[in-house]
């Protein structure tokens, strides 16, 4: 199979900041269109989205950590050592375990 050059023109800032997203989804610039070009053969047209969900996991995160410390708060153990929440979990392990 013969190999056939592709060349466009963008303008740098956009080819920097392309770049600098497949280097961040591991792979390059080059690689990334050439998987877009298969995808389109594959699909019959514009295949698919690949993007990066900026910091979207770690807000999920960190809302659910607020929540757990409101409940925590709420059930009056917010300020609970780890030896209390140890022996919790060793007596709930122990409960568990009789049923």
């Amino acid at each position: 199979m013969a190999n056939t050059l592709v060349q466009f023109r963008l303008d740098d800032m956009q080819r920097v900041q392309a770049t600098n997203i497949c280097e961040r989804l591991g792979i390059d610039l080059p690689t990334a269109m050439r998987m877009f070009i298969a995808r389109i053969i594959q699909e019959n047209g514009i295949p698919f989205s690949m993007k990066l969900d900026d910091d979207k996991g770690a807000e999920a995160a960190l809302s659910a950590m607020r929540r757990a410390s409101q409940i925590a708060t709420e059930q009056g153990i917010a300020d609970m050592t780890l030896d209390e929440i140890n022996a919790e979990i060793a007596a709930a392990r122990q409960s568990g375990a009789q049923r």
